[in-house]
């Protein structure tokens, strides 16, 4: 089990695909690690050596924030757009989508599960 930024990644896959399991890392950027690091993309994670591992790793770190320090510098960014009360910082606040898309209908993952608002059948006339 290889482990990279504090992540243990899967070892039977290609280390292309096994390096995008870091917070941070997509396919384009794991490419270019991959390629800065002068480590063929198709090889398994299994397979690799520990001097490759080492490569990545060293690439990760001196170009990429990722892991805990992204997680803290995105939570510090939403936190600004809250304190200045800007129109994101109030959706956030809100819990609704910030970047325009539509909630009369859908935006369930963002607001959660639909919540009916009881009292609206009508009653059943009773006898008196």
């Amino acid at each position: 089990m290889a482990r990279i930024s504090g992540v243990t990644i899967p070892n039977e896959k290609q280390i292309r695909f096994s390096l995008q399991y870091v917070y941070g890392i997509g396919p384009k950027t794991s490419d270019d690690i991959l390629a800065r690091a002068k480590v063929e993309p198709t090889v398994r994670t299994k397979d690799l050596t520990d001097a490759e591992v080492s490569r990545i790793q060293d690439v990760i770190n001196e170009r990429l924030i990722v892991e805990g320090e992204l997680h803290r510098v995105v939570t510090a960014n939403i936190k600004r757009l809250k304190d200045i009360k800007s129109y994101r910082g109030d959706r956030h606040n809100r819990n609704l989508p910030s970047r325009g898309q539509r909630t009369k209908t859908n935006a369930r993952t963002r607001r959660g599960k639909k919540v009916t608002v009881g009292g609206t059948a009508k009653k059943a006339v009773s006898k008196t």
